[in-house]
């Protein structure tokens, strides 16, 4: 018996602002074309950084999954944070990407924070931050960026993607929380 494929996928994500993804994308293109790379960089408005896929790929995503999803997304607690990219590389599978180091942490805590809430079908796999710029077969060492990629991010989101289609539906946008003001105007320390 044949299977039907796979044509849909759920993840939760980080989207970079319109105005960084545009970044991104021109820096995609310069290091494509200084690298000599054939690969096509993604589309500015397909750039991010996943933090966690949904186990198993399916043919289309109930909506009642969706929704517990989302509503158990809904539930991490942590304050907004900034993200710095400051390195592109090329990883073994073809993905060449930006990635980093401390300035990435956020994201590491997070995730961890998200498997903990949504708690099923979720993968445990080692996870290192990065944003795809485009996939090619030729490997680049590492290399640092200057100035690097940075933002604030505010919020995550729960993507539907269309395998195949270079279409990705955001199902959630889950905001997380603005650090509140001190007296003195400057922003308070969130918990580590």
């Amino acid at each position: 018996m044949r299977h039907a494929r796979q044509t849909d996928r759920l993840f939760f994500a980080v989207i970079p602002p319109s105005d960084m993804a545009r970044r991104i994308g021109d820096l995609a293109w310069r290091e494509r074309e200084f690298h000599g790379l054939s690969g096509r960089p993604l589309a500015a408005g397909h750039f991010h950084a996943t933090l966690l896929h949904i186990v198993d790929d399916c043919l289309a995503p109930p909506l009642a999954l969706t929704r517990k999803l989302a509503r158990r997304a809904a539930s991490v607690d942590m304050p907004a944070f900034r993200v710095s990219f400051d390195r592109i590389m090329s990883f073994r599978n073809g993905a060449f990407v930006l990635c980093g180091g401390e300035g990435l942490v956020g994201l590491e805590i997070l995730r961890d924070r998200l498997m903990m809430s949504v708690g099923i079908g979720c993968s445990e796999k080692a996870f290192t931050p990065h944003v795809t710029l485009l996939r090619d077969t030729r490997q680049v060492p590492s290399f640092d960026i200057e100035p690097p990629i940075e933002w604030t991010v505010s919020e995550f989101i729960l993507v539907h993607s269309l395998l195949g289609r270079t279409t990705h539906r955001h199902v959630a946008r889950l905001p997380l929380l603005a650090r509140p003001q001190t007296k003195t105007g400057r922003i308070a320390a969130g918990p580590e």
